[in-house]
């Protein structure tokens, strides 16, 4: 068998798919992420199919649809299957994760599969990063010393010098890992970033660069009603507009572009190391899910809607028969990396895996794996956040299990979601199939959506942990 590639996976957190200038952004600058798509693949429909930190990276890790796993909301049993990393690890890997953790329990210290971890998750105190920042700065009291909310829309410039800020942590921690990788094993190295999820910290300048510019505003859907109050900064709905609207959406672009801009050496020493060690790699940038950033009177994640729900997936590779500039509408997900990945690897796909290996895409072999993709979400923040989806790619349906209210957006002449063709005669049929695509995935669900072949209103709320059967 050829040598296995080092793997590269490269993700920020609550990162929106249209936040990169390969999207088409018109405002952020990210040449390092852009040529990840450009000269590899970029999958235009990739989605988080529950879109909040736990279920999502879940998904990520164990390959498997939240209704397989059981984490079907923000919360998780324990693991019955193998993950992405132990898998990689059992057939030879040496698997790191630098940055922060994968979330997966309440004590935030659950190692997820990786022979090794290099933990800072910026609100986890006493943690490898935690403990740098406390050296440098012993009477800054942590990241909790600048006084802005984790979750919320405030911002404010990095107050320390850069080397400080946890985006240039991990990636001086990723570059001294791959600096000190032998090569009698292959690499699998998740260099993991907090940006750009609050808190709102961007270095001065990458905030500055974006005030400066003319900024997109919020998208307001038709179908949108009134927000009647303001709510607190940790809300997840709020109405955002003037200056505080400019403030959270230049620093979280400013986030990212500096995200970028330390891509630049991380990027190359991955791939001079691969070169030095005569072994193909590969590059994978992706986000657990995205952020809503004042869109529909929405802050953070857990809804369908494209700022919550997509998600950027660009995949590079090098000495593995990859076609370059390739652009893919059909719908993928995160469920995909970890058949993908293995398939790469020359690693049997385990029967238990619901994603799809993305290797005859990469390799321009097909331009689909799957019609339709189904996303969901149990009751969060509120009942009302509670959602069933699906999507073609063109078509979005969308259905609240706790009120019965049903939305369909064509994504092609309609990407911010502005008008709800549900309420139009003229789209009664595509509805109606959308429809019945989506009680075809629910017909078998515990939580009863389906009665006598329709959707059902939930009279009650339901968990986030599923206990039942693969469905």
């Amino acid at each position: 068998m050829s040598l296995q590639p080092n793997i590269l996976l490269i993700m920020p957190d609550q990162m929106r798919g249209d936040c990169f200038g390969l999207a088409g952004h018109p405002a952020v600058i990210t040449p390092n992420i852009d040529s990840i798509g450009g000269e590899g693949c970029f999958f235009q429909r990739a989605y988080s199919t529950c879109p909040s930190c736990i279920p999502a990276r879940r998904s990520l890790l164990t390959g498997q649809y939240p209704a397989t796993s059981g984490s079907v909301g923000f919360a998780t049993p324990g693991y019955d299957t193998p993950t992405l990393p132990a898998l990689l690890s059992g057939a030879g890997y040496r698997s790191i994760l630098v940055g922060r953790n994968m979330h997966q329990n309440p004590r935030h210290d659950e190692n997820p599969g990786y022979d090794t971890c290099i933990l800072g998750s910026v609100y986890v105190p006493n943690d490898d990063y935690s403990r740098m920042l406390d050296r440098a700065v012993p009477l800054l009291g942590g990241t909790r010393g600048l006084g802005i909310s984790f979750n919320g829309w405030q911002a404010k410039s990095w107050p320390l010098a850069e080397y400080l800020h946890p985006t240039n942590w991990v990636v001086h921690e990723s570059r001294q890992v791959i600096a000190g990788h032998d090569d009698s094993r292959p690499l699998f190295l998740t260099a993991s970033f907090y940006a750009p999820h609050p808190p709102l910290i961007p270095p001065d300048f990458y905030n500055r660069r974006y005030l400066d510019m003319d900024l997109p505003d919020k998208a307001l859907g038709d179908w949108v009603g009134q927000l009647p109050v303001q709510y607190g900064v940790d809300s997840p709905r709020v109405n955002l507009e003037g200056e505080r609207l400019r403030f959270a959406r230049a620093a979280y672009y400013g986030l990212i572009n500096h995200l970028d801009d330390q891509l630049t050496w991380l990027m190359t020493d991955f791939v001079r190391k691969c070169k030095d060690q005569k072994r193909p790699w590969v590059i994978v940038f992706t986000s657990d899910h995205g952020e809503m950033l004042g869109d529909h009177y929405y802050f953070r994640k857990c809804e369908p809607f494209e700022g919550s729900c997509r998600i950027p997936l660009l995949i590079r590779s090098g000495g593995l028969d990859q076609k370059a500039g390739l652009g893919i509408s059909s719908p993928v997900c995160l469920e995909d990396i970890l058949p993908t990945l293995l398939d790469l690897s020359g690693i049997p796909i385990p029967d238990h895996v619901d994603g799809v290996s993305l290797v005859p895409l990469l390799r321009g072999e097909s331009r689909s794996v799957r019609r339709w993709l189904h996303c969901e979400h149990s009751p969060c923040y509120s009942d009302a956040q509670a959602f069933q989806m699906v999507t073609d790619g063109v078509w979005k349906y969308i259905w609240r299990p706790m009120t019965g209210e049903e939305l369909l957006f064509d994504l092609n002449n309609d990407p911010t979601e502005l008008e709800n063709l549900g309420v139009r005669p003229a789209a009664r049929e595509k509805l109606e199939e959308c429809r019945k695509t989506l009680i075809d995935r629910l017909r078998s669900r515990p939580e009863q959506f389906v009665v006598r072949d329709k959707l059902c209103v939930v009279s009650t709320r339901y968990p986030p942990i599923m206990k039942g059967k693969r469905v």
